[in-house]
C-alpha cells in the first residue's frame, strides 16, 4: 500500500508549541529550526555559486580565486558572503552596487591581479631599487 501525504507549501514556516512534558514536541521544534537553517544555507550556496561564475567570466580565473575575491569583498564590507554574492548577481542584472561594495570590488580586483602577476616581487628585468640589478 502506498500513501501520499500532502503538505501545505508553507509548512516549514509553521510554528510548533510544545509542553515541557512532551520531548517529541521539542524534537519537532529543533528539527524545524534545523530545516530552516539548511534551507537558508542552500539558498546562499546557490547565489554564491552564481556570483562565482560571474567573477570567473569577468576576471578569467578558476573557482577558487573567484570565491576568494568574493570573500575578500565580504570582509571589507563587513557583510555576509551570501549578501555580497546577491549584490554581485543583482549588479549583473542592472542594479548598481553600493559605493562600499564598489570600493571593495576594486580593492579585491587589484589584489587579485597583483597576485596573478606575482607583484610581490619585481620582474627579473627590473631593478630592485636597492642599488642592485
Amino acid at each position: 500500500m502506498h500513501r501520499t501525504t500532502m503538505l501545505p507549501g508553507d509548512w516549514w514556516d509553521l510554528t510548533a508549541e510544545t509542553s515541557a512534558e512532551d520531548p517529541a514536541g521539542e524534537d519537532v521544534v529543533a528539527l524545524r529550526a534545523e530545516v530552516h537553517q539548511l534551507r537558508r544555507a542552500l539558498a546562499g550556496s546557490a547565489v554564491i555559486d552564481q556570483a562565482c561564475g560571474m567573477v570567473m567570466v569577468l576576471a578569467p580565473c578558476r573557482r577558487g580565486p573567484a570565491k576568494n575575491l568574493l570573500v575578500d569583498m565580504s570582509r571589507q564590507c563587513h557583510t555576509s558572503l551570501p549578501e555580497v554574492a546577491a549584490a554581485v548577481v543583482a549588479a549583473w542584472e542592472g542594479e548598481p552596487l553600493s559605493r562600499l561594495m564598489q570600493r571593495a570590488l576594486r580593492r579585491a580586483l587589484r589584489r587579485f591581479y597583483a597576485e596573478d602577476r606575482g607583484c610581490d616581487s619585481p620582474p627579473a628585468d627590473e631593478p630592485t631599487g636597492r642599488g642592485r640589478p
